[in-house]
């Protein structure tokens, strides 16, 4: 637990090659990172196993857009994808299940651990959605989680540093306190400092990159009206590296 790890949130095969690149120890694999994440095509992930060697793919399982309130449907849509991403040979998943009271769901996810077997599961940023971060804590241990990815219940890691060192030392190495949500090179070293967290989570992503579309039409919105149809986010190979060398030196 809590050794040096920087884990790349990717949501395309060409994100997932360009981490790999970059030094990323592990790949949490999704979807539409722009509404905050999905669950991915299993022909993504072969892809990337095919192509990225000895490179350890955790699959976040979230069946769409929105709040950790569940329904039966979407249980066993998500535990049948927990079922085939363990047979596709996949390290681990990332899910998390709330009640409408804002409590882990320890039902909905002791079933969903059972479906995970012997793989790695973390507890993703329904963490951060909790009315009790502490008792949230306890839980996930009990459940025998090995991650918990948080921003400190905040908009981001750096404003949400205290509370990461609170929960990091809360945990005492029982569980890793990985810190994810607008992590970038220039802020990972604050971050540890403060908190003394040394497994993080980043996009390493540098700007948009522009469409190789030349015809735009320029009336038609495909999806968010926020987003451009015209830019391409995906992690950048040495953005990537630069923030994978600042997390392994915490190890020396």
């Amino acid at each position: 637990m809590n050794k040096p790890l920087i884990e790349a949130c990717v949501d395309s095969y060409q994100s997932c090659v360009n981490a790999w690149k970059g030094g990323a120890d592990r790949l949490e694999l999704c979807a539409h990172l722009a509404i905050g994440g999905c669950t991915p095509s299993p022909f993504v992930f072969r892809q990337v196993m095919e192509d990225c060697d000895h490179i350890k793919a955790n699959i976040l399982i979230r069946p769409r857009f929105g709040d950790f309130l569940y329904t039966e449907k979407e249980m066993e849509l998500m535990c049948d994808e927990i079922r085939m991403f363990r047979l596709l040979g996949a390290n681990g998943v990332v899910i998390g299940a709330l009640t409408p009271d804002g409590d882990l769901d320890m039902e909905k996810m002791k079933r969903m651990m059972d479906c995970a077997g012997g793989m790695d599961v973390t507890l993703h940023r329904a963490f951060d959605m909790t009315r009790d971060p502490m008792e949230t804590l306890e839980k996930a241990i009990e459940l025998g989680c090995k991650t918990i990815l948080t921003s400190g219940q905040q908009s981001d890691v750096v404003a949400g540093k205290d509370l990461l060192k609170d929960v990091y030392a809360a945990a005492a190495g029982r569980i890793d306190i990985m810190a994810g949500c607008g992590v970038k090179k220039w802020n990972i070293q604050e971050v540890h400092d403060h908190t003394g967290i040394v497994v993080f989570h980043t996009t390493g992503r540098k700007g948009a990159l522009d469409s190789g579309m030349k015809y735009r039409k320029s009336t038609v919105a495909m999806g968010l009206p926020t987003l451009s149809e015209y830019e391409i986010w995906e992690t950048d190979e040495q953005e990537f590296r630069e923030c994978a060398q600042i997390v392994h030196s915490f190890g020396k």
